[in-house]
């Protein structure tokens, strides 16, 4: 069993504070504000877990947070990853123009039209990306490479001879 982890004292300016959270339309300072006070009326962190709805490990978390930083503990931090790793780096990108040259049924799918999310998981299937990556990453590795996925859908042609005969030209 894990031993008891309890929140420090807060000053009386603290204590007002967290009091007044308790009143805050924000659901986080809310819950964080319940946390921090059930800690000091001496309250176990399953206990205060099963009270206000979360887990253990996210009390126990909020009482360290409270206890290294005070009412800072009470602003949500960045949901941004710390580091970001560019999947269709150049290596992987240039192939990517290429099978997006090429219809989707050449790799057995049912529709003749590339949207990101098929390139996705042609690019995944074909060994491209070694995850399953979003639309998303497909549109900004096109943008890397300099092509717009609305400029993509102009150059991403049929690989049938009389494609450009057989296109019928869009009415005004």
């Amino acid at each position: 069993m894990r031993p008891p982890i309890f929140v420090r004292r807060p000053t009386d300016a603290e204590h007002q504070a967290l009091e007044t959270g308790l009143r805050s339309a924000d659901a986080f300072v809310l819950r964080r504000c319940q946390i921090i006070l059930a800690s000091t009326r001496g309250e176990w962190a399953p206990q205060i877990a099963r009270a206000v709805g979360c887990g253990d490990q996210t009390v126990r978390n909020v009482i360290r947070a409270f206890n290294a930083t005070g009412l800072r503990a009470l602003v949500a931090g960045s949901h941004r990853p710390h580091t970001v790793r560019v999947i269709f780096d150049p290596e992987r990108a240039e192939p990517l123009r290429a099978l997006l040259h090429q219809s989707p049924r050449t790799f057995g799918q049912p529709t003749s039209l590339w949207t990101p999310e098929l390139a996705a998981e042609v690019s995944f299937a074909q060994g491209l990306t070694p995850r399953r990556v979003s639309g998303e990453a497909i549109r900004l590795a096109l943008r890397r490479l300099g092509v717009g996925w609305r400029r993509a859908k102009q150059w991403i042609t049929s690989p049938d001879p009389a494609y450009a005969r057989k296109e019928v030209p869009a009415t005004a």
